[in-house]
């Protein structure tokens, strides 16, 4: 555990079936954060310079030039003779306490629950539902469905292993599994709403999704069975992490063909301007709290403060999480849950 979450590599990732670990690693992360602080704040001193560091994790994989005679190393990760030297960091890191370039205005808020790299395929998803309305009357007439992903998500989450996934770490780290789901609930309405907004409120997976009885659906794993993901190539992995380069095209038994393009910015992505991001993220955390608080004033004095945490003092921001544990509804597992685990 110790390597796997304190070195930032995708050793939690990995594997068919995927543990509690994958879903604590920001936590576990965070920890080891605050335990760096306070030795710092008690005179620990570090490593100089890491981010030029010849040694550095940063510079493994992006070796930058540098200016010191003699310093020729083969590179193991490129096989190209590099020059380490003293070079400069291949990256910028800007520490400040104003302006308004912050790392979550560029970030990426998951309209439901599903893993961050399958947001460009449910979005095609969508589209294609939203412009193909008789795609929902049922599987029966899908041959299969072609998922044209870039790399890391094709390695990752378009692993034909996670076809079965036994966990719900591994099903929300299957994007087999959470199109299949969604696709699913699609064809279970039956019909969808005229907006893609009111479309994805509708079809937003939950943590009732990922229940065991969602996971071992005949019809889900039917459909699961009907996807198969490609790479796309440089075109594709160069677009990552600008967007979530992505493309789906739906195949029926007749032969007709359906494309949703490349998706590149889906609902939910900071570049995304067409969907209604806060209507979004509204019905997100009322299903959320809505699994959690007895009633609709205890959800809204809980979420009150989130709202407008641009405007928190310390002492408010110290107290966010603070709340009245009656206002709670009595813990009951989602099926297949185990007993000790909240959500």
């Amino acid at each position: 555990m110790t390597v796997a979450h304190y070195v930032p590599f995708r050793a939690i990732r990995a594997g068919k079936q995927l543990s509690d670990s994958k879903g604590s690693s920001a936590a576990i992360s965070t920890e080891a954060a605050v335990l760096s602080v306070r030795r710092c704040m008690r005179g620990f001193l570090g490593p100089k310079d890491i981010f030029r560091n010849p040694e550095s994790i940063f510079r493994f994989f992006e070796p930058t030039t540098g200016v010191q005679k003699n310093q020729d190393l083969i590179d193991i990760t490129l096989g190209n003779k590099v020059r380490w030297g003293t070079g400069p960091s291949p990256f910028n890191l800007v520490l400040s306490t104003g302006g308004a370039d912050f790392a979550v205005c560029g970030m990426h808020f998951k309209i439901g629950l599903y893993e961050h790299q399958s947001a460009g395929a449910l979005g095609g998803l969508v589209t294609l539902l939203m412009e193909n309305p008789d795609l929902v009357k049922g599987a029966e007439a899908i041959d299969k469905i072609v998922i044209v992903a870039y790399e890391p998500a094709f390695g990752i989450i378009g692993d034909p292993a996670k076809k079965d996934p036994k966990t719900r770490q591994s099903a929300d780290h299957s994007m087999a599994f959470i199109v299949s789901r969604m696709l699913q609930k699609a064809i279970e309405h039956g019909s969808l709403p005229a907006s893609s907004d009111d479309a994805w409120k509708l079809l937003m997976l939950t943590p009732h999704d990922f229940s065991k009885d969602a996971l071992y659906d005949a019809k889900t794993r039917s459909l699961m069975q009907k996807i198969f993901f490609e790479h796309g190539g440089p075109d594709y992995d160069s677009r990552y992490p600008d967007g979530i380069p992505t493309s789906m095209d739906i195949v029926l038994k007749d032969g007709k063909k359906f494309s949703s393009g490349l998706v590149m910015y889906p609902p939910g992505h900071a570049r995304n301007v067409t969907s209604d991001l806060k209507g979004l993220l509204d019905k997100k955390n009322r299903m959320l709290g809505d699994l959690v608080f007895k009633d609709a004033s205890s959800y809204e004095q809980f979420l009150a403060p989130l709202k407008k945490i641009r405007s928190l003092n310390a002492q408010e921001l110290e107290e966010i999480y603070n709340f009245d544990y009656a206002a709670m509804k009595e813990h009951r597992p989602i099926d297949g849950e185990r007993p000790s685990s909240r959500l």
